[in-house]
């Protein structure tokens, strides 16, 4: 795959050491520009996230249009509007799963929901179309949020209804907490120490066939790609090493950039701040009063001053999440033309983004409202999915 920016086969790549680093900067203390793990994301000074040193100190590769174009021509149809506007940013051995997609063999999708709050933010929010595995990871947050076991079990419950709610198809899809499908599978019991799970491995395993055999029993071949924000790298860093050592092929990824807080891009939206982040649970009232008080913008500070320079959209929060979340290419391309040049006004842009947010949450909450106790539990069934890869 020559025409992909690869330059090394899976099995000769080298990974990045699978210790957790801070990632962007000198490696003595005090001196890191940025630290990103699973853990915490902070840039210096309160500044952007530097993408571009994290593809470097990762050691993952560049997302880039080839791999989009790829995606259109083999689907037959526009790529996910998170891949064609540069969301899902650098990669691992994607262009591996192109290839199994298109020489028609199968692959499954892992990705997690670490349950902190009852709500999603806007930025947990994605769409895939293969048969999927979602890990709830109420043990993680029970370990490092300080919560009891009782309030993460009822967080995932929660969460899990707002997954559903996003329209998974349940002939396709797995969904599974690490307190009762994991902690079963090892045979711990609620008396156990949590410190034996020891989360780093159970975060990796879902990303073999062989760690649920009652959907792909004598499939322990089959690719995995997982879709995750480049925080989570340092897990699957760990995961390819060890993978071809067991056995198992090593995981691919393709890694997305941090959903902005709505005041500035100095990290990513957060469950513990409530004004940085969009709910699916806000109501239109909400969401008004945070795009219009919080919303960061790059407009002028004055109208005459706004109409002479235009708006800077690159530190523009509004314009970002119209981005994330406005479908229609051309209207976006004309809201980016007419508010850099200054002749729409960032009243008219957050207006717009008001819009697109409401209807996108208030379509959200009518298919929550669906969601019972009995569809949560079937989707969490074990069971076969015989239907997966039709």
């Amino acid at each position: 795959m020559s025409r992909f920016p690869s330059s090394q086969s899976t099995s000769a790549m080298v990974e990045e050491p699978t210790k957790v680093v801070s990632a962007g900067g000198g490696d003595r203390e005090g001196e890191d520009e940025q630290v990103v793990n699973p853990w915490e994301v902070t840039a210096k000074d309160g500044g952007k996230i530097d993408y571009d040193k994290l593809i470097e100190k990762f050691g993952c590769q560049r997302l880039d249009e080839s791999f989009v174009r790829r995606v259109e021509r083999l689907t037959g149809r526009p790529a996910h509007v998170f891949l064609r506007r540069g969301v899902f940013f650098a990669h691992r051995d994607f262009n591996e799963i192109l290839d199994v997609y298109e020489r028609g063999e199968k692959f499954f999708l892992y990705t997690g929901r670490g349950p902190s709050s009852e709500a999603l933010h806007l930025g947990h929010l994605d769409a895939f179309k293969v048969p999927l595995v979602i890990q709830l990871t109420d043990d993680e947050k029970c370990m490092w949020k300080n919560l009891t076991v009782e309030e993460s079990k009822r967080l995932a419950c929660e969460n899990v209804k707002d997954i559903i709610a996003c329209g998974f198809d349940i002939t396709r899809t797995f969904i599974f907490s690490d307190f009762s499908y994991v902690v079963g599978i090892f045979g711990f019991t609620n008396e156990d120490h949590i410190g034996k799970i020891s989360f780093p491995p159970v975060q990796a395993v879902p990303s073999f066939p062989s760690s649920f055999p009652h959907l792909f029993s004598g499939k322990d071949n089959l690719r995995c790609l997982i879709p995750c924000a480049i925080d989570q790298d340092p897990y699957f860093r760990m995961t390819r090493d060890v993978a071809p050592r067991i056995g198992y092929q090593k995981p691919a990824l393709i890694e997305s950039s941090f959903f902005p807080a709505l005041q500035g891009e100095t990290g990513k939206m957060s469950a513990s701040d409530p004004n940085s982040a969009i709910y699916v649970t806000d109501s239109s009232k909400d969401i008004k009063n945070k795009v219009n008080r919080y919303a960061f913008s790059g407009g002028q500070d004055s109208i005459e001053n706004h109409r002479k320079y235009g708006a800077n959209l690159e530190v523009d929060i509004p314009v970002k999440y119209l981005g994330f979340f406005l479908e229609d290419d051309a209207e976006l391309d004309h809201i980016k033309k007419e508010y850099g040049a200054g002749r729409m006004l960032t009243g008219e842009i957050k207006k717009r983004l008001v819009e697109v947010l409401s209807e996108l949450v208030e379509r959200h909450r009518k298919a929550r409202a669906l969601v019972t106790d009995e569809v949560v539990d079937a989707f969490m069934a074990v069971r076969p999915l015989p239907l997966m890869f039709s």
